[in-house]
């Protein structure tokens, strides 16, 4: 067989969460929490299984869900959203973007590429036939250098991927950085994906500057979510996908032949737990008090913070106490400590190493006590 994927091998990921295992220790790594989930969701799940909704719903989307979905917009973003013609349900947020990518690719397309990026965004770019254009964030505040983009972009370009807050940082986009981007495609035919699945985890009063907010943006752009992020139900694969009419309806075409349908119990408990408008709401100053926590347990060790504003992640800097490669730094970390970290070298096709590592704080305090205490063991 000729691969599709030909440098895609078995991913940081995996390596580390194996590593764990081996040497039973404390996965900071992955971005998945320790802590339960809310019982009055798995409830209202087992509710609807109960109450008989065990067969298929709509391809788009429980229509009830889609409509709390534009509704919740509407509040939050004071953006008018056709729940019909806009929203797609979907299993997980990288399935989303996935989509989004195949929708409008082409062999011989561009995309531009922000690194470090989620690891899903390039191997989905080259699997359409498409080439990504990567461009580094510029170190250590992981901010995008819009002067490069504006160098970049050409008559090949088919679409611009943002991710905030971001995957692996922490970074945020600024109402600046909306600007420059609008400024950039205006008068093309660009599109844009954007990777909000963390959108309710942001911190330090800061907003989150969604596609949502720029209609000028939306018309143009697929806008990816995740329920697993919101409600710590990472397992469950499910989220959602908006954009204009026009394009969703592309979208859908490749959707209904691939997914076509997403879990209809967990769709009925989400509209019904989407009144909970608490239950988003307050999940940043949630999170932020576990960065937070995290941040005053790693002042007592020797590694030197990248602060993070947004997401489940922070980023710390090792280069003043070691040479190593941060591959090679995780591994000892790992097999010596008994604490996972990932590389951020992991998140760039070539990699790109500032000895730095990410940590992941969505976890219980006793669990970021232990491996603090283990890293200064």
């Amino acid at each position: 067989m000729i691969s599709k994927l030909p440098d895609v091998g078995t991913t940081i990921f995996t390596v580390m969460s194996q590593l764990a295992v081996e040497h039973n220790a404390i996965n900071l790594g992955q971005g998945f929490p320790d802590f339960p989930m809310s019982s009055e969701l798995t409830n209202l799940v087992n509710k609807a299984m109960q109450d008989g909704h065990n067969q298929y719903v709509h391809m788009n989307g429980l229509p009830l869900l889609t409509q709390r979905i534009a509704a919740k917009i509407e509040k939050l973003y004071q953006t008018s959203i056709d729940a019909a013609a806009q929203i797609t349900v979907t299993p997980g947020g990288t399935y989303a973007i996935y989509t989004s990518l195949t929708t409008i690719l082409h062999a011989g397309d561009e995309v531009i590429v922000f690194e470090p990026a989620y690891d899903s965004y390039i191997p989905n770019i080259e699997i359409n036939g498409a080439k990504a254009i990567r461009i580094s964030l510029q170190y250590p505040t992981y901010n995008i250098p819009w002067h490069e983009v504006k160098q970049k972009v050409n008559a090949k370009t088919k679409a611009i991927i943002i991710n905030s807050p971001h995957n692996p940082t922490g970074a945020v986009l600024s109402k600046d950085d909306m600007t420059q981007l609008q400024s950039i495609v205006d008068g093309t035919s660009i599109y844009i994906v954007s990777d909000e699945v963390y959108e309710h985890l942001i911190f330090d009063g800061i907003r989150h500057e969604s596609i949502l907010l720029y209609p000028e943006l939306l018309k143009r752009a697929f806008v990816c979510f995740s329920f697993g992020k919101t409600y710590h139900c990472t397992g469950w694969k499910i989220g959602y996908c908006i954009s204009a009419a026009d394009i969703m309806k592309e979208f859908r075409k490749v959707h209904q032949f691939n997914c076509f349908s997403c879990n209809s119990p967990v769709q009925f408990a989400l509209a019904e737990y989407l009144l909970n408008e608490d239950a988003y709401l307050s999940l940043g100053d949630q999170m932020q008090q576990k960065r937070d926590y995290l941040r005053t347990l790693m002042q007592a060790t020797p590694f030197k913070l990248i602060p993070s504003h947004g997401s489940y992640f922070e980023c710390y800097s090792y280069a003043g106490f070691s040479n190593e490669t941060d591959k090679d730094f995780v591994m000892r970390l790992t097999k010596e400590k008994g604490v996972v970290a990932i590389p951020i070298s992991a998140f760039y096709k070539e990699a790109t190493d500032n000895k730095v590592v990410r940590f992941c704080f969505a976890k219980r305090e006793e669990t970021l006590k232990k491996a603090v205490d283990k890293i200064m063991s």
